[in-house]
């Protein structure tokens, strides 16, 4: 198989952040684009609180109030900068760029952290290490990752690849957590199509919860929860949404919302880093299938939540070969013009309820995909 080729290219932008260019062609002389914007120093000041009862961190970054909230298209700060309109991105066009936030929810400070207050006693806080970065997909402000070539999204698959690897090597980056979040409903705050990249100082709730399990599988089994449970819906098939080569697509049997995909490849791997190549050029087509479904199950694209679950990394960076990687995807619509809401249950005790049962959401989804 004829290796994916992507040239990368690193610059900074006015204020400091780096940014990223994946190009799929070579000699674009990103060097020549340099961000002429008078923007101030990048010294962001989020700061993590420890909540005792769930033993958990919270990040409080009030200086995000301040970010770009749904501009006009023509005012887009993702788009290239083009005919004097100089945006996040100092190129007249590009493929796939990937840039540190400029209204980061974690963030490496240039400067000295803010102090914890040290009289109040029930306060428990530390900086708000880590680092956010914003994907973009493609330069084109219309379109969206379901409407991408299979290649360009092959790109993208390989600049995720690439960050994890660069943020796991980071000591004060714990997980990585690549995501995108499409449509207003969700809360997305620019329209052009992008994800971002989450590089936490600790180990978030859900893959810690995830680990416990798969530890407690594998002392009363002696075996591999992602493995079983791959192995338990292939056999069940009621909840297959699609297979390939190398991928298997299901609706969780306990799915939380009314559209739900767990994506998993068949070999095991912890992260994105290390899929071979075979299985990212699958990936890029039964990811593209996935997307296209969503949006052909109502009249309207669907909004959705794609998220990467990888393993963490230990002190020297490395992931554990034990976890399994898998793509979570899930859309708030649960009919045409109706959403699902997280009510009293689900925002006030994190107990869910579905209002679709998954056998009927992976009919559904199988036939939006195409399959028989």
């Amino acid at each position: 198989m004829r290796k994916h080729q992507v040239w990368r290219s690193v610059g900074r932008l006015a204020d400091g952040r780096e940014i990223f260019y994946y190009d799929e062609s070579p000699d674009q002389r990103r060097g020549a684009a340099a961000d002429h914007r008078p923007l101030d120093p990048f010294s962001p000041s989020a700061r993590l609180r420890h909540d005792p009862l769930l033993d958990e961190w919270v990040t409080i970054a009030a200086h995000r109030q301040d970010r770009t909230f749904l501009p006009p298209p023509d005012e887009c700060p993702l788009d290239p900068s083009r005919d004097g309109r100089r945006t996040e991105i100092p190129a007249a066009d590009y493929d796939v760029v990937v840039f540190e936030n400029r209204f980061p929810s974690l963030a490496t400070p240039r400067g000295g952290a803010p102090a914890a207050d040290p009289g109040d006693p029930g306060l428990v806080s530390r900086p708000g290490v880590g680092r956010c970065e914003v994907v973009c997909f493609t330069a084109d402000h219309d379109a969206s990752f379901g409407t991408l070539t299979p290649h360009r999204a092959r790109t993208v698959i390989e600049a995720w690849a690439d960050r994890t690897t660069a943020l796991n090597r980071m000591p004060e980056v714990q997980s990585v957590y690549p995501f995108e979040n499409r449509g207003e409903e969700i809360g997305v705050t620019l329209g052009h199509p992008h994800g971002q990249i989450y590089g936490y100082p600790f180990v978030p709730p859900r893959i810690a919860r995830i680990r416990q399990s798969a530890e407690r599988h594998r002392a009363r089994t002696g075996a591999n929860l992602f493995d079983d449970v791959v192995a338990a819906e292939r056999k069940a098939g009621v909840r297959i949404v699609t297979e390939t080569e190398h991928w298997t697509a299901f609706v969780p049997s306990a799915a939380r919302w009314p559209y739900e995909v767990q994506l998993s490849p068949l070999r095991r791997v912890p992260d994105l880093p290390a899929l071979d190549d075979a299985q990212r050029a699958d990936l890029a087509d039964v990811y593209l299938a996935l997307l296209r479904a969503f949006d052909r199950l109502f009249d309207t694209p669907a909004p959705y939540i794609s998220a990467w679950n990888q393993s963490p990394v230990d002190e020297a960076g490395r992931p554990d070969p034990d976890f399994g990687l898998h793509l979570q995807l899930f859309t708030l619509r649960r009919a045409e013009h109706k959403l699902k809401h997280l009510a009293g249950s689900e925002s006030g005790m994190a107990a869910w309820i579905n209002d679709i049962a998954p056998e009927d959401a992976a009919q559904r989804l199988r036939e939006a995909a195409g399959a028989p």
